[in-house]
């Protein structure tokens, strides 16, 4: 089952709790439905996650993790996929976004000269526009690959489950007649003995 998979690599509660950056939420943590794994919570927490890490802010687990009690998602999945973006890929990640929030509004890249304070602050446009862009969209396919691969499991599981019952009843069937041709051999023998004897 999926929730075996999520259990062994999530998290547990007691080391989010101990998180430094996540103990504004104090009691919050006690909620129960931030633990829960199942198929809505994982694929909420898989849009959080990547939609938080998606944006160029400080403090992107503290949001992940608002935003986790807010919908009920699941807590250690937000705040885990929130490290796709981390201080080895910020800068492909943000570069990335900043391009295609500048083709989108149709902005031509920068060759370097003439950086001015008023120019960065222009820059934060297109940055913000691809960085929301690609958190939706990427926090979509996050939440909908979550959906499928449960789907997926859960039907693979099922076909297991009846393959097993099938093999099952066939065993039971093929010692159910076995057991039937014993009997009726052993009945076969006791008649032919019993035909063998002489009549008194």
């Amino acid at each position: 089952m999926p929730k075996r998979i999520f259990r062994k690599y999530l998290p547990t509660p007691e080391r989010i709790r101990q998180t430094k950056s996540l103990s504004f939420l104090g009691e919050v943590l006690s909620d129960p439905n931030l633990w829960h794994i199942n198929r809505r919570s994982l694929a909420g927490a898989a849009f959080i996650g990547i939609f938080s890490g998606l944006l160029p802010i400080p403090l992107q687990m503290g949001l992940a993790a608002l935003l986790a009690v807010r919908f009920h998602c699941n807590l250690p999945l937000s705040v885990m996929l929130v490290w796709i973006s981390n201080p080895v890929t910020y800068v492909p990640i943000f570069y990335f976004t900043y391009r295609i929030g500048a083709w989108l509004l149709g902005m031509p890249p920068h060759s370097g000269e003439g950086i001015t304070v008023a120019w960065f602050v222009e820059q934060l446009i297109p940055l913000w526009v691809g960085s929301l862009l690609c958190a939706f969209l990427f926090g979509g396919l996050a939440y909908l690959a979550v959906k499928v691969s449960w789907r997926l499991a859960v039907i693979r599981s099922w076909n297991l489950r009846a393959h097993r019952r099938v093999r099952a009843e066939r065993r039971e069937a093929r010692q159910e007649a076995k057991e039937n041709a014993k009997e009726e051999a052993k009945r076969e023998a006791d008649e032919a003995r019993d035909d063998s004897k002489p009549p008194q």
